[in-house]
């Protein structure tokens, strides 16, 4: 059962949600105690961050902005987003392409902009549905897929469960954590988180840790 300081919805189907510190150290201490090599991580990295931010139409744009580009790349269009005012759905329909394209969206980045702005997600509602209707709702939308989807889901929702397999600092991390002979797939590491379940969502957060550790630069935002 999850504590009441983890589920503030009180909705069984949504499950644990993660508001505080103090549920990632719930989550990073049943992981250690399931597996010495997580302990041996949360040794190296120390207490978890929480990776908490508002949900909404600019969360889910600034998890487009951060596809496939380094975590300095991303932090820094996003900045000309934000400078531009283009994180309101409103403005991202009005604007050009030469508007969109000059605070550093790509091309396949300004379709998926507009798409955004165009779905009519009901965020709100997003908050109380299960993981997985969560992930196929924002996947419906051209340019997002399960990776923008799941963290979205972990970061903006606090799913405590939702994991991103295909994120490559998390397949990087547990390659160096759990000694592979290379990179899991992104299918092999989905199968390896469902033994973290349900704290999946502290796993990335301590696996994400650990690559900053490892490799001595951020693997996300």
């Amino acid at each position: 059962m999850a504590s009441a300081a983890c589920t503030p919805y009180g909705r069984a189907m949504v499950g644990r949600i993660i508001e505080t510190d103090a549920c990632v150290a719930e989550g990073a201490a049943w992981l250690a105690a399931q597996d010495t090599r997580f302990a041996d991580a949360l040794a190296q990295t120390g207490p978890l961050p929480l990776r908490r931010k508002p949900d909404g139409f600019a969360a889910l744009l600034d998890a487009i902005v951060a596809q496939q580009v380094s975590t300095a790349s991303a932090a820094a269009i996003w900045a000309r987003v934000v400078d531009a005012g283009m994180t309101d759905p409103a403005r991202v329909r009005a604007a050009s392409e030469d508007e969109l394209r000059g605070v550093g969206l790509s091309r396949p980045k300004v379709r998926y902009a507009r798409a955004l702005a165009v779905a009519d997600v009901d965020y709100d509602a997003l908050r109380h549905v299960p993981d997985d209707q969560v992930i196929r709702t924002l996947t419906a939308i051209t340019g997002i897929g399960p990776w923008t989807a799941e963290v979205y889901a972990m970061q903006c929702l606090g799913r405590a469960d939702v994991f991103a397999p295909g994120d490559l600092a998390l397949q990087e991390a547990a390659r160096i954590l759990f000694d592979l002979p290379e990179r899991p797939t992104e299918r092999t590491l989905r199968e390896m988180a469902a033994a973290w379940s349900p704290w999946r969502g502290v796993a990335a957060r301590l696996l994400w840790a650990y690559y900053r550790v490892a490799k001595n630069r951020e693997g996300i935002r």
